[in-house]
């Protein structure tokens, strides 16, 4: 890859025409329309391997025992007649089972935009962006470093600008020259503000999951008895590996389904460090740690909306790195979903990959992760759209990258593709061809071939001249630049004064009032 010195001299190339053809957007993108898996799910484990599984998982709920430390989650599994020895809960299968059922096996979150509600369940695959990385790295300043609110704010524009990103997770890259006591509040107007879409809520005590609730509620201007009524948003939390749920996540998640909210139990467990080195054990251990904590929910709120998620991957066994992206982390992706539809729950996964910057590692490891989402079933995507060096770096050129492969997933599952329709066969174009000319201006060419094919928007298909007299930009570049056009030309979705005027007070107010407590 050329240095950044050439990088700057080549600016320019065939980006003037291109952007005449295309009048005042950015890019030609596909419209939203979140997609429907049509294929059916790969399926590696026979009906008697994914019994095998099963009843691992509920052995370890009943044998071995899963800790919470949480009084109040403690307090109502005893109630419920679960095992309570200390902090240890054992569970007998039969409870599992029936709590679990009551889980709905789809679910609609509706946004501040009810055009942008989202289905999670049956065969609806829904894309998210990058979430949670402390650190930031794009081609302009060109190495690691720790996010800030103005960059977290650009990442939210390119979250609302693509309409292949379906929800907003997380906090795409954390702004830690905010102070943790009020960040939430922040960067949650920014997200409120900047986008439309599905919002999620930290569960990270009591402050942060109740002021996000009211935040949400205020942007949609909802009285709280029709929040309450219907998910609004939706928390993600993350078991702690090996078979530990901490306080501030089971806290906020009893919090969100009280109040009719979505909730996603995602175990973290990485092969051979939080749970054994093989992949069976370790989606059977991931199994038990996020059912325990959906069997709680239903026993707290039957019928809350609970999706089951996989994070299981594999480490480095040379220097117990985590890896992303690779045939173990497709293939648990892929069991799982197996679990999960054994379950009758709503999945989620992640897109993700091990690369310190967007490079040929990070699409490759990436695009297995996101096929690997196809294959299993997988509902929520998280992490689509951003990730690098295993959830650390945040980056809006793998960002707009990643968009391009999301994209090209979306048009894999139109129907249209694999039509097989009497115009589809073109019998009557093969026809008119016969054994000679071409296809190129027949009135079956001409009639279609505006919409035939994928149109790329950040692939280039020229031949290396052509590239090369354009200017020889490679792909991070040509993603360096629309990420600049985006962000410059962004424009926030509408939203009433009297809403925003109401946001900003209850910020102000809850700064005052110190927000959440932290220990520094």
């Amino acid at each position: 890859m050329p240095d950044t010195a050439t990088r700057r001299r080549t600016r320019g190339g065939g980006r003037a025409g291109a952007a005449a053809r295309r009048g005042a957007a950015v890019i030609e993108q596909m419209p939203w329309n979140p997609p429907v898996i049509t294929d059916p799910p790969v399926e590696p484990l026979r009906p008697e391997g994914v019994e095998a599984i099963h009843d691992g998982a509920m052995r370890i709920l009943e044998e071995i025992g899963i800790q919470f430390l949480n009084e109040e989650a403690l307090g109502i599994l005893r109630d419920a007649g679960c095992r309570v020895d200390g902090d240890i809960v054992r569970m007998d299968r039969d409870f599992v089972m029936e709590m679990v059922r009551k889980a709905p096996s789809e679910f609609t979150i509706t946004p501040r935009n009810p055009d942008r509600a989202i289905t999670v369940g049956g065969k609806h695959l829904l894309f998210g962006n990058v979430s949670s990385p402390p650190n930031y790295w794009d081609m302009e300043i060109g190495t690691k470093v720790p996010g800030t609110r103005e960059m977290c704010a650009n990442l939210l524009k390119l979250t609302q600008y693509f309409n292949c990103i379906h929800f907003a997770g997380g906090y795409p890259v954390e702004p830690v020259d905010i102070h943790a006591s009020v960040r939430h509040l922040d960067v949650l107007y920014d997200k409120l503000t900047l986008t439309d879409k599905a919002m999620h809520a930290y569960s990270l005590g009591k402050e942060r999951v109740e002021d996000v609730m009211e935040m949400v509620r205020i942007a949609s201007g909802l009285s709280h008895e029709e929040f309450d009524a219907a998910p609004r948003m939706y928390t993600n939390i993350n078991s702690t590996s090996p078979l530990k749920h901490d306080h501030p996540m089971i806290d906020g998640c009893l919090r969100m389904v009280r109040r009719g909210q979505a909730v996603v139990v995602t175990p973290f467990t990485l092969a051979g460090a939080m749970a054994p080195v093989t992949m069976a054990g370790a989606v059977a251990q991931s199994i038990a740690e996020a059912l325990c904590a959906i069997a709680l929910f239903q026993y707290v709120a039957p019928g809350a909306p609970c999706a089951i998620g996989t994070f299981t991957s594999n480490v480095d066994m040379k220097s117990g790195a985590p890896a992303f992206g690779t045939p173990e982390y497709m293939r648990a992706t892929q069991m799982t979903g197996q679990l999960a539809r054994f379950y009758g729950l709503p999945m989620r996964s992640s897109g993700v990959c091990a690369a310190n910057v967007p490079d040929g590692q990070a699409m490759w490891e990436t695009s297995n992760s996101l096929w690997a989402a196809v294959q299993s079933g997988t509902n929520m995507v998280y992490h689509a759209a951003g990730w690098l060096e295993g959830g650390l770096i945040a980056s809006p050129e793998k960002f707009v990258m990643d968009c391009e492969v999301i994209q090209q997933i979306q048009r894999y599952m139109e129907p249209s593709i694999v039509g097989t329709g009497t115009d589809d066969i073109a019998l009557d174009a093969i026809k008119s061809v016969g054994n000679e000319g071409h296809f190129f201006g027949i009135q079956h060419t001409q009639d279609r071939y505006s919409t035939a094919f994928y149109q790329p928007f950040l692939s280039n298909w020229k031949n290396y001249e052509g590239w090369e007299a354009a200017g020889a930009v490679w792909t991070p570049e040509r993603a360096h630049r629309l990420f600049k056009e985006i962000v410059a030309s962004f424009e926030a979705p509408a939203m009433e004064v009297c809403i925003r005027e109401e946001l900003a007070d209850f910020v102000a107010r809850r700064k005052a009032e110190g927000g959440a407590p932290t220990d520094f």
